[in-house]
């Protein structure tokens, strides 16, 4: 244990350091581990507008979820070691259980559990991680059954429910170094191309069902690719299959004494029918990083302990109360912290239930938000919300004065008066001079119009952005991919303004168009203090009005427009503000 806690220490003082000392792996500590304890029941949280100035912040989740820190901080703990190395990484297969073993998974384990690196990974888990893991097991039958169903509905083999495991310990508010986001771990591109919406208001990765659904379909694609390999499907999950594809070309392309990182790492592809072993083929090489060489190991290590938990020490995984919830229909925005009080309920519960609505209410863009509910409570928390009049759901938010801010200044941000603000706050009146850190207290509707505005104008500004960016000329090893998140837009917006696909390789010198002349229907005016819009055809009035959030009239009296007058292609309205 003493040798794992130097192993812990190094790994978090150097980081990924270059020179890579072989470390003897300790056999496995037989000592049970203490139970965890069992939270006790909360209060009711503090009152309403520090509730929702808490909900608001960009960290609702993360302090809503216990865990979700601890976790963040183990996953990395878990890349900085990737590169700690074990004497003798050469492959090895077969074993005395190896039938058993066959058995009792659907993916191909019983090859591969003598893998140096899987016997590392076991050693780790029953090390170092032992309490988290614990915590994560916990967390398996939560969630099983419903992952089960999403991997058997796209002909996927169950067992591969593990890489949640191994990318969150089943967190739907883990949030990783490079922004990957919930329980599969999805960076925002890959998320918005199998239908997951990241907006101000909502972040489906952190819903477990939809995110659950698209990891199962994306898994399906890269089985699909990799021709049937499961195991090369989960490093194109961690890496890439840009990443796979082309270490795999590269690897039937030359000798393979010119690639491998020592002498020992032929194997015999032909006595493997599954092509797993083409992955750890490829994993010998130098032609994938040290973090997904080390996935499919780590993916196998964690299967063989969430099986058999008793054998390595674990306690049982306990039996609790699968993922089971009714929806409730919301037409208004609503604080979850509402619908928490209706139902009887702490925040947490129903902001567990709801990690997806990351700002703490539901979205109020949306005709009809759907808030999850504990199962067989749909109808009465229905009927309970509906008698919750509209000034009530939004409770009032903080707000903390900065340096230079007016009445008027503060009210603007919000989408109201002065005369309005100082109505909600006695003693004051429009033109009273404010004093810096002082709080005003702000109508929770008011906050509303005030982030949709914010939200409204950053989506102005970003487009103005991404269609003045003009092109890119690709350098070395850059990709769609790269591209779209250094211009923060979608792989399949790059794609269909050059003419591309999804998986089209680009050339070094290849100049790549970056936005088009359609992305320009909304940008700045020369003065910046208005947007103006482009008109395209068959947009109307209302079309427009309804896409800014202004009324028809808002938006007639701002252009000097005359009921009932058409609207022609390539005028330029002004949005009011």
């Amino acid at each position: 244990m003493k040798r794992w806690l130097w192993v812990l220490t190094a790994g978090l003082g150097v980081g990924c350091s270059p020179t890579r000392t072989p470390v003897a792996v300790p056999g496995p500590r037989q000592s049970a581990a203490e139970p965890v304890p069992v939270p006790s029941e909360t209060e009711l949280p503090p009152p309403p507008e520090l509730r929702l100035a808490r909900a608001l912040s960009d960290s609702l989740l993360k302090r809503s979820a216990v865990d979700s820190l601890q976790d963040q901080k183990d996953m990395e703990i878990l890349e900085r070691l990737r590169d700690v190395a074990v004497a003798g990484d050469s492959m090895s297969v077969g074993t005395e259980a190896g039938v058993d073993l066959a058995e009792m998974f659907d993916i191909n384990v019983a090859r591969y559990a003598e893998h140096t690196r899987v016997r590392y990974y076991l050693d780790f888990f029953q090390g170092p991680a032992r309490e988290r893991m614990t915590v994560w097991l916990g967390r398996l039958p939560v969630y099983e059954p419903m992952i089960k169903a999403a991997l058997s509905a796209r002909g996927l083999p169950n067992d591969l429910k593990y890489l949640a495991l191994i990318e969150s310990g089943y967190s739907n508010t883990a949030v990783s170094r490079s922004k990957a986001v919930g329980m599969w771990q999805f960076m925002r591109p890959t998320a918005r191309d199998y239908g997951l919406k990241t907006t101000h208001w909502v972040d489906e990765r952190r819903d477990p069902v939809k995110a659950t659904a698209a990891a199962a379909r994306f898994l399906s694609d890269l089985t699909k690719r990799f021709d049937g390999s499961y195991y090369l499907a989960a490093a194109a999950y961690n890496s890439g299959g840009g990443t796979v594809s082309r270490g795999l070309r590269k690897l039937g392309a030359g000798a393979a004494e010119d690639y491998f990182d020592d002498d020992e790492a032929a194997i015999d592809l032909a006595e493997d029918p599954t092509g797993d072993d083409r992955f750890f083929h490829l994993s010998e090489s130098r032609f994938l990083r040290q973090e997904t060489k080390d996935y499919v190991p780590k993916l196998i290590a964690a299967a063989m302990i969430a099986k058999q938990p008793e054998k390595y020490g674990f306690p049982p995984i306990p039996a609790v109360e699968p993922f089971e919830v009714d929806s409730v229909p919301v037409t208004e925005p609503t604080s979850l912290e509402v619908v928490a009080k209706v139902a009887g309920l702490d925040f947490a519960t129903i902001a567990g239930l709801n990690p997806f609505y990351i700002r703490g209410i539901t979205p109020p863009d949306a005709p009809v938000a759907w808030v999850r509910v504990p199962i067989g409570r749909g109808r009465e928390i229905t009927e309970a919300l509906a008698a919750v009049p509209t000034a009530d759901r939004l409770p009032a938010q903080i707000h903390v004065v900065q340096r230079k801010e007016t009445m008027r200044s503060v009210s603007r941000k919000y989408g109201i008066t002065a005369a309005a603000l100082a109505e909600f706050n006695p003693g004051l009146t429009a033109k009273s001079p404010l004093k810096l850190g002082a709080q005003l207290r702000v109508p929770g509707r008011a906050l509303v119009r005030g982030l949709v505005a914010a939200d409204q104008q950053e989506t102005i500004t970003r487009r103005a952005r991404v269609a003045s960016r003009g092109t890119h000329r690709i350098a070395r090893g850059e990709t769609l991919g790269a591209l779209a998140r250094r211009y923060r837009v979608t792989v399949a917006q790059l794609a269909a303004w050059n003419g591309l696909s999804a998986r089209s390789s680009l050339r070094i010198g290849q100049v790549v168009r970056i936005g088009s002349s359609r992305s320009r229907t909304a940008v700045p005016s020369k003065s910046g203090s208005k947007a103006v819009h482009i008109v395209r055809r068959g947009e109307t009035l209302s079309s427009v009005a309804r896409r800014y959030r202004v009324t028809v009239t808002a938006l007639r009296e701002a252009n000097g427009l005359r009921p009932g007058g058409d609207l022609k292609t390539g005028k330029r309205l002004t949005i009011p503000g």
